[in-house]
């Protein structure tokens, strides 16, 4: 893509997000039927989002949000965390602005779902009735589908792809290595969670080696040929860090099908063996076991749902949002997840008061940090055209941009954190 052409796009996207947000906004439904109860499981980018707009459009609907953590850390903005340059606690949000914006907050894992009977049960046995249930469980990790890794394997070869107690350890890992040391990272194919997460990760622990142990390397291992602003990355990879990032895509034998944690090895399709100092594998994906668990996955292990409502194709009353939902074009990002449990919240308040659901229509925006002072971005507008999902704009950072662009684009990017955070928890 020229830069005029991404330029063009740019601002019709920039366009399209303002047409989003108008079309997202939520009228309060006084006809909503009184005493309904909806529950939400999950407090993430998609649940909490859904949970906090069906309240806003409905002060007087009874709403439970369900989930097991008190304090909820982003994937977003961990790979900063990882790189230096936000602490830990700086990704963490509470649940005291749901609960302030009349939120029943629960913090209990929800066990089971029973879609015919409408009842959900938590961990410790009690359970609860809802009218309109929504789902946002996230991913969870499809163990040994790359042979020898596991839950066990994990706590030697991170995955870090929840965030939590996986990205502390990494990053005590790395902390750990010596100065000459080797990172090794695995990416899958197929659908996962934040297409670009791999590689901004990839930015920001060359940050933290570049600036604190300079003779390591870092090496990508990918089973896949191309990646999302792949152009982008690999410009600011090699003006920041020269040579320290190698990227070996499925072609080349990229592909690992076999991980030997305690070695910290890995086996590619082609049987070439690479050993790690630091070793991060991320697996292929899925739905949420909950989702699965309540057959609503297909044979992809991911949810169907009518992208006009996100409404699960095989159940009635439920609604599944962000990671675990079968969107494509649209990604598995944190901004869509947030667009979306706002549509499913317009859907569930228009439904409960009869009425027929607002057209739909989705925006996200994908920063990612390379260094300090340096991101890029990739921004999509998406509407409903034919049963599916299409995307109407979009575009990339331009891929000859000076450094006072990079460094603004860095500083939307912290903008932006801030914005969608308080948008959702109200911090």
């Amino acid at each position: 893509m020229t830069e005029g052409r991404q330029c063009a796009t740019r601002r019709a996207v920039l366009a399209g997000l303002a047409g989003t947000g108008a079309a997202l906004a939520l009228p309060v439904l006084a006809g909503a039927r009184t005493g309904a109860h909806v529950a939400v499981i999950g407090g993430g980018f998609g649940g909490a989002t859904a949970a906090r707009y069906l309240r806003r459009g409905a002060p007087d609907l009874r709403v439970t949000l369900i989930e097991p953590a008190e304090r909820f850390y982003t994937c977003p903005f961990s790979n900063l965390y990882l790189g230096g340059l936000r602490d830990w606690d700086s990704i963490g949000h509470g649940y005291d602005g749901l609960r302030a914006a009349g939120v029943e907050v629960i913090h209990a894992r929800a066990e089971a779902v029973d879609t015919a009977a409408r009842r959900l049960r938590l961990a410790g046995g009690a359970e609860l009735a809802w009218d309109r249930l929504v789902i946002a469980p996230g991913i969870d990790l499809r163990w040994n589908a790359l042979e020898g890794y596991d839950a066990a394997a994990a706590e030697i070869a991170p995955h870090a792809w929840k965030a939590g107690p996986q990205t502390q350890l990494l990053r005590r890992q790395m902390e750990a290595m010596e100065d000459g040391g080797t990172f090794v990272m695995v990416i899958p194919g197929g659908a996962y969670r934040c297409p670009p997460g791999p590689y901004e990760r990839a930015g920001m622990v060359a940050h933290y080696l570049k600036t604190r142990k300079p003779r390591s390397k870092i090496l990508l291992l990918d089973a896949k040929d191309r990646f999302s602003k792949q152009p982008l990355f690999m410009q600011g990879w090699q003006a920041l860090y020269g040579d320290m990032i190698e990227w070996v895509g499925l072609d080349d034998d990229g592909q690992v099908v076999r991980v030997d944690a305690a070695r910290r090895a890995v086996e590619t399709a082609f049987g070439t063996i690479h050993r790690a100092d630091v070793l991060n594998v991320i697996p292929p994906q899925m739905a949420g076991g909950i989702a699965a668990d309540a057959g609503l996955t297909d044979a992809s292990g991911w949810v169907p749902v009518d992208p006009a409502t996100f409404a699960a194709r095989q159940a009635e009353g439920v609604h599944v949002v962000g990671d675990a939902a079968l969107a494509s074009p649209m990604p598995k990002s944190g901004f869509c997840a947030n667009a979306q449990g706002k549509v499913a919240a317009a859907a569930i308040l228009a439904d409960l008061a009869g009425q027929a659901p607002p057209e739909a229509s989705f925006a996200n925006t994908c920063y990612s940090m390379i260094a300090p002072d340096y991101a890029i971005s990739v921004a999509g507008v998406y509407r409903v055209e034919g049963g599916a999902v299409a995307e109407v704009a979009g575009g990339t950072s331009p891929l000859e941009a000076d450094a006072g662009f990079r460094a603004a684009e860095a500083r939307h990017a912290a903008g932006w954190y801030a914005a969608i955070s308080a948008d959702i928890w109200g911090a």
